[in-house]
């Protein structure tokens, strides 16, 4: 009441306007690893007749063709339609081989003939434009880089891409859309039709070899049939020798051999024994180069005693990069030995586990 009265007796040129001091006010923005969560996945979207389905899918590799997102500011980020908001891609330019790591924020583009909408920091960085050929693919960026995207700043720069593999990638470009680069096992059908193309192009089948000339031309590995007098005479007590194909004698034999006489056998006490030396297991704390195969990351810490412990768990090793403790696992022989063991380590909890070319 007191306020009241005394706000009754000022002009009203003197009221203090709260809204604008509301206003005034600074508001807190987080640039820090909490401002990539939560993430967003999204209900199913049609697009032009076309059904999406955004999924948090780790191993997303396509290529097909960028558009402009007017959206995106000055910032380095992008639109795409099925990826999770925030995450993190690469996209390379397959015209200049330029590679940028690009913060995927908003759903789109609304159109089915751009596989990826870029803002026009993300193009100029690329040095592209609406309708360039790119390729994207999901990666598991350092926080580093990801602090500097989450400001609007660029990430590190990134290796240039040989030209042999953009012109690679080049020719898997469909004429409009995008296609995946992520099959695990190629279809048997196609791997049955590639196989034509290869033979001719080592080697030329003459056109008179038909299927019926191959097939007789294979050897007979076809038994006579047995009967019971062909088993009773096998197996008879009173067999004859066989005369009609006598072996001719030696060329300047003049008396049998001399038996060998083998040594006798030495003592097991005389054997000397040999040291076997076991494989050395995988260390839980340990760092080195590792020359060939593969081998998984299953994180990154900045925390050496952190990196320990998940090098314990998983029965990994340690590889420091700068001021980071990389732990990994390996190294494999192949890659289904790789992928493999990267079942477990995600299902130990390390959902963004990748497997690496050791080397």
């Amino acid at each position: 009441m007191t306020a009241m009265l005394a706000a009754c007796g000022r002009g009203a040129d003197d009221i203090p306007n709260f809204s604008s001091a509301a206003e005034a006010a600074p508001q807190t923005v987080s640039y820090g690893p909490e401002a990539d969560y939560p993430v967003v996945i999204g209900k199913p979207y049609t697009v032009e007749g076309q059904l999406f389905t955004p999924a948090d899918r780790l191993n997303y590799d396509e290529v097909g063709y960028a558009g402009a997102d007017p959206q995106g500011g000055t910032g380095i980020t992008a639109s795409h339609k099925t990826l999770p908001l925030p995450s993190y891609v690469e996209v390379t330019s397959l015209d200049t081989g330029k590679t940028a790591l690009v913060r995927v924020e908003r759903r789109g583009p609304m159109t089915t003939q751009r596989l990826v909408g870029l803002s026009a920091g993300a193009l100029s960085q690329l040095g592209i434009s609406d309708g360039s050929p790119i390729r994207i693919r999901r990666v598991n960026a350092l926080e580093t880089d990801r602090a500097k995207l989450r400001r609007g700043q660029a990430a590190s720069e990134r290796m240039e891409t040989p030209a042999s593999l953009v012109a690679i990638l080049k020719r898997k470009l469909p004429e409009s859309g995008s296609v995946s680069l992520a099959q695990a096992n190629p279809p048997a059908a196609s791997v049955a039709g590639a196989m034509p193309a290869m033979a001719s192009s080592s080697r030329a089948v003459p056109e008179s070899i038909t299927p019926a000339a191959v097939a007789a031309a294979k050897p007979s590995t076809e038994l006579p049939a047995a009967n019971a007098a062909s088993f009773a005479d096998a197996f008879s007590r009173n067999r004859a020798a066989v005369t009609q194909y006598p072996l001719p004698p030696l060329s300047g034999a003049r008396q049998a051999a001399a038996p060998v006489r083998m040594a006798p056998a030495a003592s097991p006490r005389a054997v000397p024994r040999v040291a076997r030396t076991a494989p050395p297991a995988s260390s839980a704390v340990t760092s080195g180069d590792i020359d060939d195969g593969f081998v998984i990351q299953a994180a990154a810490f900045s925390s050496k005693a952190n990196a320990e412990r998940a090098a314990s768990k998983i029965d990994g090793f340690i590889q420091q990069s700068g001021r980071y403790y990389r732990v990994r696992k390996g190294p494999f022989a192949n890659r289904g030995q790789a992928e493999a063991a990267l079942a477990k380590i995600r299902a130990a909890g390390y959902r963004d586990a990748r497997v690496f070319s050791a080397g």
